[in-house]
């Protein structure tokens, strides 16, 4: 029986949602704030945690923060009032796995966190693997950052997996879905532009910076793929 932290401080909606988890055969477990959430998190490693961004003593963001910093690899799902493009992708790029906006469906929070204990802890540093070299780009999973021309690019955690799912299918065009599903165990929704939003963070970071090529190249209606183009 997968364990589900819910970390929320409306004592309603937590137990809305630990009462559905239940139902479906989690077992669940309620704190009222980001202190004890992450206490929780550190000592418990729950299968998967689920955690509203505005809580007190402790946000929600920097629970996040917190618990990627510690290499505490527990699936993240944020459920939050808060639903601009800017939180979703800022949570995601912290550190989080998935992300609902309230008011959600509790059949569609509990597919979400079904999806996050299957696919289980994640490994913060990508160990395995040789650094891939495409003209002036070396993408390093060691290090888990992109260098171009001999510069770190400075990409975040999620940028560079994003990246790096493009580099190990080098010159095949990758699906947004493929991505989602590869990166966020979710399929694509309508208008969800999480990938679109990662893409042109990469070609600011890279395509803009190279010197000779772009790599990131878009196959209008069907996804992206790493490719040297000249400039």
């Amino acid at each position: 029986m997968a364990k589900v932290l819910i970390v929320e401080d409306d004592e309603v909606i937590a137990q809305g949602m630990a009462s559905h988890l239940i139902a479906s055969g989690f077992d669940a477990v309620c704190v009222g704030n980001g202190e004890a959430g992450l206490a929780r998190l550190r000592f418990e490693r729950p299968d998967v945690c689920v955690v509203d961004l505005m809580l007190p003593r402790l946000d929600g963001w920097r629970v996040i923060e917190q618990a990627r910093e510690e290499g505490i690899g527990t699936p993240i799902v944020v459920v939050s009032a808060r639903g601009t493009e800017h939180d979703r992708v800022h949570a995601l790029e912290i550190g989080a796995d998935d992300y609902l906006v309230k008011p959600f469906s509790m059949k569609e929070l509990v597919a979400r966190v079904r999806a996050a204990s299957r696919r289980g802890t994640r490994a913060e540093r990508p160990q395995e693997g040789e650094a891939i070299e495409v003209e002036e780009l070396r993408i390093d999973p060691h290090q888990v950052q992109a260098y171009v021309d001999g510069e770190s690019a400075e990409l975040t955690p999620t940028e560079f997996r994003v990246l790096y799912a493009l580099a190990l299918e080098r010159g095949r065009v990758v699906t947004r879905d493929e991505l989602l599903q590869k990166l966020w165990g979710r399929r694509e929704g309508h208008r969800d532009r999480t990938v679109d939003v990662f893409v042109r963070k990469l070609r600011e970071k890279i395509d803009r910076k190279a010197s000779a090529h772009t790599f990131v190249q878009t196959r209008y209606g069907v996804g992206y793929k790493l490719e040297a183009v000249p400039k």
